[in-house]
């Protein structure tokens, strides 16, 4: 912790300014060693100030460094932020004379490992931060946003200081049984009233678990059926670009494309397999063995078919095994038609044509519904994020589901206090109360370089 670190916070390349980060207990002294013009350790906090980085004599570029002095920081540190006309080799050199100076350079995600160990934020802010950089959605920002802010870390705290007072009534409990009769507060009715209260706030955030993974992770959609019945087609029209082949001819698509949009602020993994038939072509077999091994990792698959041929059991086979979210689309509805609806076995699907792009708002409505996106984007984002917080809410939602038992049973106080430490420890663990070392590794290890 006491050890003056630094980094590029920019994206390396060209660009019209670089910024290069240092914090540490030095961080002033060792950028006021390469930097010509005032003298940095005597400037106020949070004044922006011209000069130039130099070596030894040499000036290496024109800059503005902002000083920033503890504790009112990112870090809660020394702090000196400086931003250099943008380019590899300007940046690089900036950064190399830091380095030489007394700096170390700065591990993935150092400087927020800083802030959280020195009380600025706490674990849940901090991978919000990561979030929000990485973030591609509207959708995806306002969740970043809600848990840089804090919001969850309150619910959070809130759940936490519950508890802790409900366990402090338990003991008064067993301490004084008598007070028992004189304090509403301490009877089994109240007590379980309390418990089953913050049981259901903690069932609501693991509930919340499958609509965050969709805000971060989007949502990974298959276009599957047989070669020519339209796939690209529906793949470029949704995607609004020519990012497909279109042929009339029987497997053009031999490989997987994929594009992205937004829908309801939600991303949406498009991919766009090779048309799945028996082929004696070998590129093209390796491509239609590719397509089923992705509807087996896609949460839906949109299967097409030819209005204007008839149902094969091949098809068939296809729709009824297939156990994911699925939304059937007749394609080339101008066309008469041949299909057999009651072999669908009243599987709801979209009549369209994508000569003329028919349907295909239809398509897009019934993603929207089916993975209420409209729900999950009107909400207020106080969702947990991932697999670590979710262990951890499951944890104190079973551990307090558990005193709830004992509570009926009558057990004794002592034994749901326990009980309720632990679930207290837990929820503790997720804004980072208590924390491993190794686990704080493996976090901040995902973030960029200079964050």
């Amino acid at each position: 912790m006491n050890e003056n670190i630094c980094a590029i916070s920019t994206a390396l390349g060209v660009g019209a300014i670089s910024i290069i980060r240092a914090t540490g207990p030095e961080a002033i002294e060792i950028v006021n060693k390469i930097f010509k013009g005032k003298d940095l350790t005597k400037v106020d906090s949070h004044t922006i100030n011209y000069g130039f980085i130099v070596d030894s004599k040499e000036k290496v570029d024109e800059v503005l460094v902002s000083i920033m002095r503890a504790p009112r920081t990112f870090t809660k540190e020394d702090m000196v932020e400086i931003n250099s006309h943008g380019g590899i080799s300007t940046t690089n050199k900036i950064l190399e004379l830091l380095l030489e100076n007394g700096c170390r350079l700065a591990e993935p995600g150092e400087f927020t490992k800083k802030a959280f160990l020195n009380g600025r934020i706490d674990l849940v802010e901090a991978e919000g931060i990561n979030d929000l950089i990485i973030s591609e959605t509207e959708s995806q920002r306002k969740f970043a946003m809600n848990r840089l802010n804090g919001n969850l870390s309150r619910l959070i705290k809130d759940m936490r200081k519950d508890i802790m007072e409900l366990e402090g009534k338990l003991e008064v409990a067993f301490d004084y049984p008598d007070e028992i009769e004189d304090d509403e507060d301490l009877t089994y009715n109240e007590l379980k009233t309390t418990m089953i209260n913050i049981k259901n706030k903690l069932t609501k955030l693991v509930n919340s678990y499958k609509d965050s993974s969709i805000i971060k992770d989007g949502i990974n959609v298959s276009i599957v059926g047989k070669p020519n019945v339209g796939k690209s087609s529906i793949l470029n029209h949704l995607l609004d670009q020519d990012k497909a082949i279109v042929t009339d001819i029987a497997g053009t698509t031999r490989d997987i494309v994929e594009g992205t949009l937004s829908l309801n602020g939600i991303k949406i993994n498009l991919t766009d397999t090779a048309g799945i038939r028996e082929t004696d072509d070998l590129v093209e077999s390796i491509g239609v063995k590719k397509s089923l091994d992705i509807i087996n990792n896609s949460d839906l698959v949109i299967f097409v078919l030819n209005n204007s041929e008839e149902l094969t059991n091949e098809e068939l086979d296809l729709i009824h095994n297939t156990s994911v979210n699925k939304i059937v689309f007749i394609n080339k509805c101008d066309l008469d038609s041949k299909i057999n609806f009651e072999k669908l076995n009243n599987i709801p699907y979209i009549k369209g044509n994508t000569k003329d792009a028919n349907g295909l708002d239809e398509l897009k409505n019934r993603i929207i519904e089916m993975f209420n996106l409209e729900k999950i984007n009107s909400s207020d984002f106080n969702y947990i994020s991932n697999a670590r917080e979710l262990s951890l809410v499951k944890k104190a939602e079973s551990v307090v589901s558990e005193s709830i038992n004992n509570l009926n049973a009558t057990l004794p106080f002592e034994i749901v206090a326990d009980d309720l430490r632990i679930s207290y420890i837990a929820l503790g663990e997720i804004i980072g109360e208590t924390y491993n070392e190794d686990i704080l590794d493996e976090i901040f290890s995902k973030f960029c370089v200079g964050k």
